[in-house]
């Protein structure tokens, strides 16, 4: 599996020659362009996650693609004619022959009900799962992370305790387009110390550049 990241939370994720996107949203550039996608999955209607014209584009140039979502941003998509499938709560589906699992959680505080809106991560095949803005437990052996360490709602002790809890094998860092360069250096590198005295491999990942899983 190579995930390539773009910006805030798009990730361009390929197991065995399948294409997934996730979350083309407004704080990510350089993924309107894809082609040969599977499916795009939207955790969550948050601008940063879900940008309504680069997506219409997305499925223009990827006609085949499933979009996979919940409800809360189904309701927006029919609004904008943009076909979907809602995959949430506990619920399962099989795209190009890769599982995907629907995990529902809270969107982690913001403050008070600020931004509280329907939050649905996914298990994307047998190893990588993203949470979208969520600490949410799928109570199953997590191979690898994708892990926000950064944002309004995202303190670095709760999300390192989450990464403890879940105790991936890897980790890698999302939500984290806010950030300038010195800013993106502190806190990947205080990730990566912190995990590493707890047994997990945080990779470092910036926008553009492409890990192996």
């Amino acid at each position: 599996m190579t995930i390539t990241k773009y910006g805030q939370c798009c990730l361009l994720i390929e197991i065995e020659g399948k294409r997934f996107l996730t979350d083309p949203g407004s704080y990510s550039k350089g993924f309107e362009d894809l082609t040969d996608l599977a499916a795009i999955l939207i955790t969550h209607e948050h601008a940063d996650h879900l940008h309504t014209e680069a997506l219409a584009t997305l499925h223009a140039n990827n006609p085949r693609a499933m979009i996979i979502t919940n409800t809360g941003v189904g309701k927006i998509l029919e609004t904008h004619g943009i076909e979907h499938t809602v995959v949430e709560g506990n619920s399962v589906i099989e795209v190009a022959g890769v599982r995907i699992e629907a995990y529902d959680g809270t969107h982690a505080e913001i403050f008070e009900e600020v931004g509280q809106v329907q939050n649905t991560g996914y298990f994307i095949g047998e190893s990588l799962f993203y949470p979208g803005d969520a600490y949410t437990d799928p109570k199953r052996l997590v191979p690898v992370l994708a892990l926000p360490v950064s944002g309004p709602w995202c303190r670095s002790a709760d999300a390192i305790r989450y990464a403890v809890a879940l105790k991936p094998e890897r980790a890698f860092p999302v939500h984290d387009a806010v950030l300038n360069e010195k800013g993106i250096e502190l806190v990947h590198g205080l990730f990566e110390r912190v995990l590493a005295s707890k047994g997990v491999t945080f990779m470092r990942l910036k926008d553009g550049e492409t890990i192996e899983c």
